[in-house]
């Protein structure tokens, strides 16, 4: 009898300490989302607070234990697939996969429309859309490179250019002779040239890619570097923050003149490379030296190529879309610095290159020298073509003839080009040399021998 009346006790205690968890949890939930609620003012919807959000539910999706949500077979499959092509995009984005960064893109817009609650009255909080004259020139070249996307695909930078005649020498305010500079004014009035009207969607898509820029992406460059051009680069030009730090109690004329823009720091260095120019972006930033040392950090990871420190102050490397990457960092170099050399494989035939006067017998001469196998240099200055020119001479080469080709980093990539072709390309390692490299050709049944040695 007194057996019964404590199992009761006990069953009742239990009940008791069960019932007081779930109120507990249930008061815990309810005040969590009265706080959420508390929490909408104005600064919710800037970039800022966006931004944590979407970090904070990317992480959450990822790191979520699906086995603890009682799914049925089918459901726990469908979300473990979606849960590892998420993670794989999230890797992959960070390489400059372009398949893997609109992936992303789309899930940022479908958190932020479908959860934190985006609409047309709160998303112009972000960037002042309705407001032209509170636009930023990175805000205007943001919607603009957006809208010429729409039609140009990854022509769009090239597109604009060509348009307003942007890659030609001019001077501006503190130059003595002219230079190749696209100004925060030229941006400004090439915005209010075309006056675009955007949707609800347009607006939230360039806040999108300007979330996705600062989180995973390339900063400033993210889209530029996507874009159907020969490079881009920065950190290249302007004040290093180590000159400016020792400047900073001596001279305060020039640190009052870096405070009012009217000197560039290292971080607001952004140069693109258009038809063999070199031109500098003036309207785009990083903002600071420690967003320019983020983008050196991760635009070189792609295979994993090794550690760049201190000691080992440059890495050479290749991204996913077969561009080359040349990373610097101090103390090598004075400031960190990135230089990305894009090769456009779809344009590599001697017609498309050639085309001065005359141009039929020069390609002809370039035929011949390839067919009668002699031994050919090409040479030039960074940007003159040498690669390209390169790709579109292999075509004259006899498909019977077997090409070995030694690079320091994988770039004239033939056999995309060549697919059917027996072709082997081979590159320098920590560990293997150049000259090793040439020997171990020297044993394969290689016909014809490549050697380039890029200009960096």
């Amino acid at each position: 009898m007194v057996l019964n009346y404590v199992v009761i006790g006990i069953i009742i205690i239990v009940a008791g300490i069960v019932l007081f968890f779930s109120i507990k949890k249930k008061q815990e939930k309810a005040e969590h989302d009265k706080a959420d609620q508390l929490e909408v003012d104005d600064k919710t919807y800037t970039l800022d607070m966006m931004i944590k959000f979407v970090k904070r539910r990317l992480d959450e999706i990822t790191k979520v234990n699906l086995y603890d949500l009682g799914l049925s077979e089918e459901e726990l499959n469908r979300r473990k697939q979606k849960k590892y092509e998420l993670k794989k995009a999230l890797k992959g984005c960070t390489y400059g996969d372009v398949n893997d960064k609109k992936y992303v893109k789309e899930l940022i817009y479908d958190i932020l429309s479908k959860e934190y609650g985006v609409d047309e009255t709160n998303v112009s909080k972000a960037i002042p859309f309705d407001v032209p004259s509170l636009l930023t020139p990175q805000d205007k070249f943001d919607v603009l490179i957006y809208l010429y996307q729409k039609d140009f695909g990854y022509e769009a930078l090239g597109e604009m250019i060509k348009k307003y005649d942007l890659a030609r020498l001019k001077f501006t305010e503190g130059d003595t002779k002219p230079c190749y500079v696209i100004t925060p004014e030229e941006i400004s009035d090439i915005y209010a040239k075309e006056n675009p009207t955007l949707t609800f969607k347009d607006k939230l898509m360039v806040v999108v890619q300007r979330i996705y820029q600062l989180y995973k992406g390339y900063s400033s460059i993210d889209e530029v570097r996507d874009m159907n051009i020969d490079g881009v680069s920065g950190g290249v030009s302007g004040l290093p923050e180590s000159f400016l730090s020792q400047v900073a109690q001596t001279d305060a004329r020039i640190l009052n003149q870096v405070m009012d823009h009217k000197v560039p720091r290292a971080c607001d260095a952004i140069w693109i490379m258009f038809h063999g120019v070199s031109i500098r972006l003036a309207f785009l930033s990083f903002g600071n030296e420690s967003e320019l040392k983020r983008v050196c950090q991760n635009i070189y990871k792609y295979n994993n190529p090794g550690q760049l420190s201190d000691s080992n102050g440059y890495k050479i490397n290749e991204m996913k879309d077969g561009s080359r990457v040349v990373v610097v960092r101090p103390s090598f170099s004075e400031t960190w610095a990135f230089f990305v050399r894009k090769f456009d494989v779809q344009r590599a035939t001697l017609e498309q290159i050639v085309l001065f006067e005359g141009k039929e017998d020069a390609i002809e001469l370039l035929r011949y020298l390839v067919k009668g196998a002699r031994i050919i240099s090409l040479t030039g200055e960074q940007g003159s073509g040498k690669t390209t020119m390169l790709m579109a001479m292999i075509e004259s080469i006899y498909e019977t003839m077997n090409i070995r080709v030694q690079e320091m980093a994988f770039e004239l990539h033939l056999r995309k080009i060549y697919p059917t072709r027996n072709i082997l390309s081979f590159r320098e390692t920590d560990t293997i040399s150049g000259q090793e490299g040439l020997d171990v050709q020297k044993k394969t049944d290689g016909t014809v021998n490549i050697i380039r040695r890029g200009c960096y």
